[in-house]
């Protein structure tokens, strides 16, 4: 565990850096939460677990790399339940051209007018990548069912059409995985309001956001029926609960990698060559005006 000790000292500041992302509220606010959430997880105990699982997640991606393997995982759930803060955590140590988020706009006039899956399948992993969605084509089920977005007959043709569009990824060779973050009506209500009061999220609020609080059931009965209707074994929908944050980011990297076959790769030892030495070279002098101003 030696490694564990010299990584924690070396990243402190990384990670408290990561978790001062979180809401920047006054103490009274902050005071009110804490006492709300009694039982939230140990810092120390969530510090470590997250730099053991982070560790995994690399054997995991020199794994994808080395095999070829490609894996899509959909994040899904109600607004402010957590899932950007997950999959920040799972993607912070993975090298970017393995591991992608993509997390599309509003679909365009030209996109609406595209087979509803179309928008999505060139996004999806190559072989050797891992692509994390943050929400996915799930979003006809869920917002764009609920606002109106989508018409009845365009919501019952995607029910009818997605569990046959999975079934073909899987037999592709996509390993898939699907989660739904969960958080209770008071949990998401506090959140929202922590938002509303933290000038640095204030941003994330967006009126979408603000119009899901009002339609609170609406959503419930729509998550409902998606999971009884795209619930497959093939692609089964799991669910996180998210009340306490950190216990919701360790349960998820932790079943994920419950749920891919990876195994140890090993690596070729790095050495770092010698440095190519001419005498007769001499660096230039570069103006001051090309340097940034030292301010700090």
């Amino acid at each position: 565990m030696d490694w564990l000790e010299a990584e924690l000292q070396d990243t402190f500041d990384e990670d408290l850096e990561i978790e001062f992302a979180e809401p920047m509220l006054s103490l009274e606010i902050r005071k009110i939460y804490n006492e709300a959430h009694p039982d939230l997880l140990d810092r120390k105990v969530y510090f470590r677990n997250l730099l053991r699982l982070q560790a995994e997640l690399i054997k995991m991606h020199y794994w994808v790399q080395h095999t070829g393997a490609k894996v899509c995982i959909l994040f899904e759930g109600r607004d402010a339940a957590g899932k950007g803060g997950v999959i920040k955590r799972i993607t912070q140590r993975l090298n970017p051209r393995v591991a992608r988020v993509v997390a599309l706009p509003a679909p365009s006039r030209r996109e609406q007018s595209q087979w509803y899956f179309q928008r999505y399948v060139p996004h999806l992993p190559a072989a050797g990548e891992i692509v994390l969605f943050d929400r996915s084509w799930y979003n006809r089920a869920g917002v764009e069912r609920v606002m109106g977005f989508a018409s009845d007959d365009q919501v019952e043709q995607f029910f009818q059409d997605v569990p046959e569009f999975e079934r073909m990824l899987v037999r592709s060779g996509i390993i898939l995985l699907k989660y739904w973050f969960s958080i209770t009506d008071e949990e998401q209500q506090f959140r929202f309001l922590m938002r509303i009061h933290d000038p640095m999220k204030q941003w994330k609020l967006s009126p979408m956001d603000l119009e899901s609080r009002i339609r609170w059931e609406d959503y419930t009965k729509a998550k409902e029926e998606m999971f009884a209707r795209t619930n497959i074994a093939e692609a089964p929908w799991y669910i996180v609960e998210g009340n306490d944050k950190k216990r919701e980011r360790l349960n998820c990297i932790e079943h994920l990698l419950t749920q891919i076959p990876y195994e140890d790769i090993p690596q070729e030892k790095v050495e770092l060559p010698e440095r190519n030495y001419n005498p007769d070279y001499e660096r230039q002098v570069l103006p001051d005006e090309l340097y940034v101003p030292k301010i700090y």
